[in-house]
């Protein structure tokens, strides 16, 4: 391995015996390696969640959590992530068992430098070998038509998306993302990041809503020892985790109003203290938010900053719903099909005709969420080459009352169907509607008045 290379990798040494560690730590700085040590696993994940690692060299026989135990809980949050473990001569056994957690090699004690250095610099070379074919395979989705980054769909709305990320995916412009539950807003933000030139950065992402607000408080801008009861240490927070890369929050629209204001302060100038601190710290970092809920509607309420939602809707995307995709569904149906099937090393070919029908004819409020949990749930319960619709766990709707059939329907009905059913999906918005239609705003105002409806109960007006 080059010099140059060796000097962008990150190692972590784990070991309870202080001379081995410092032994260590010394040899692999004078290779020209950064290197972070820890006395255990629980220090060690404490570690690696601050400055993630390239590869990890572990002793087996640990306090408080063994190298056994750091390997699963390492390999939860980058299951690609190598680890080399050490372990006592006679006891190879142990090592085995680590191998077979997934470990990428053994060395045993006392170490080989050489040796250990060798291993190292093989255990990067195969983790670049891997980031390399994956973005081999992402290329030649794309090339196909799946979307950008792993993003699966082909329909015109997807399309839209595709083109918007590509042209924001290289600006340092704040993103928000909107659309329902379970549409991949999580993914495109993965994506826009991935094509960018922070790529090779952190990409940090907070789900908002899933905690108090001291807690979140706390996540984002990290805080200072003894800043409150339990804080024994200083924390790094998301912030200062996402530095020289991307920082995702999810549910964006759930922060209370008090942090509302220390998030703007973040966006306009760029620094933050962190809680219980006074010492300002400076961040480098891109910001992708993503709101089920209506920011507008909130902002108009006060329940939103304006001056934030601003700052936040720089570039808007707005993911569209599983139901305005149709040609998207089946094309996701066989992709999860295929990765569930490998999963769960099931010999399964595909749909029957019955099983495609229902597959189509679901309108999937959940959205791509559901639909992936529907095709695990038919691959595990599938005994047969074809998942059956006996297989997926959906009620399919009855046809609603004008609805149209084709053949037999006229282009008007085909048209008007269109329409409805599309405002029906964009809750009322005929901006959204025409977009999705490719027709102009203008057309389904026309079309509207002429049905005696307005967009919005998609339904006719009260007689005067």
């Amino acid at each position: 391995m080059n010099a140059g290379k060796k000097q962008g990798s990150r190692v972590l040494v784990v070991d309870d015996e202080a001379s081995a560690r410092s032994g260590l730590e010394k040899l692999l700085r004078q290779e020209g390696y950064l290197v972070d040590a820890a006395a255990d696993g629980v220090e060690a994940l404490e570690v690696a969640a601050e400055r993630p690692p390239n590869i990890v060299i572990t002793d087996l026989k640990m306090p408080r959590m063994d190298g056994v135990a750091l390997l699963g809980k390492l390999h939860e949050q980058d299951p690609d992530l190598p680890v080399i473990v050490v372990t006592a001569f006679g006891d190879v056994s142990s090592a085995v068992q680590a191998m077979r957690a997934g470990a990428e090699d053994y060395l045993t004690k006392p170490v080989d430098f050489d040796a250990l250095l060798l291993a190292i610099e093989r255990s990067i070379e195969r983790s670049a070998l891997r980031v390399e074919a994956e973005n081999l395979r992402r290329q030649l989705r794309e090339r196909e038509g799946e979307g950008v980054e792993g993003l699966i769909g082909a329909s015109p709305a997807m399309q839209k998306v595709y083109r918007m990320a590509r042209q924001v995916a290289g600006a340092r412009a704040t993103v928000l993302i909107t659309g329902e539950s379970g549409t991949g807003k999580g993914e495109l933000a993965r994506a826009i990041h991935a094509k960018g030139p922070r790529a090779k950065g952190p990409f940090v992402a907070l789900h908002c809503a899933a905690l108090a607000e001291s807690l979140l408080e706390s996540e984002l801008f990290g805080h200072e020892r003894g800043a409150f009861t339990g804080a024994d240490k200083r924390r790094i927070g998301r912030f200062e985790q996402a530095h020289g890369g991307t920082l995702f929050l999810d549910e964006v629209g759930e922060i209370a109003p008090s942090t509302q204001v220390k998030l703007l302060r973040v966006l306009q100038e760029r620094t933050f203290e962190r809680v219980g601190g006074n010492d300002p710290v400076s961040v480098d970092v891109r910001l992708i938010a993503a709101t089920n809920r209506d920011l507008v509607t909130a902002v108009q309420e006060g329940r939103f900053r304006e001056d934030l939602y601003y700052r936040l809707n720089v570039v808007h995307i707005d993911m569209p719903p599983l139901r305005v995709r149709d040609t998207d569904v089946l094309l996701l149906a066989n992709h999860f099909l295929r990765r569930f099937a490998a999963e769960n090393r099931r010999k399964i070919e595909g749909f029957t005709d019955r099983a495609r029908g229902k597959i189509v004819a679901h309108r999937w409020p959940g959205n791509v969420r559901e639909l992936e949990n529907a095709i695990e749930r038919a691959v595990v319960l599938c005994d047969d080459t074809l998942i059956d619709e006996e297989h997926l766990p959906i009620d399919v709707a009855p046809v609603p009352k004008g609805a149209v059939r084709i053949p037999g329907s006229t282009m008007a009905e085909i048209e008007r169907y269109a329409i409805l059913s599309t405002l029906e999906a964009t809750n009322g918005s005929t901006t959204r509607a025409a977009e999705l239609l490719d027709i102009s705003i203008r057309t389904i105002q026309y079309r509207l008045h002429e049905y005696g409806m307005t967009a919005k109960s998609r339904r006719p007006p009260p007689a005067e």
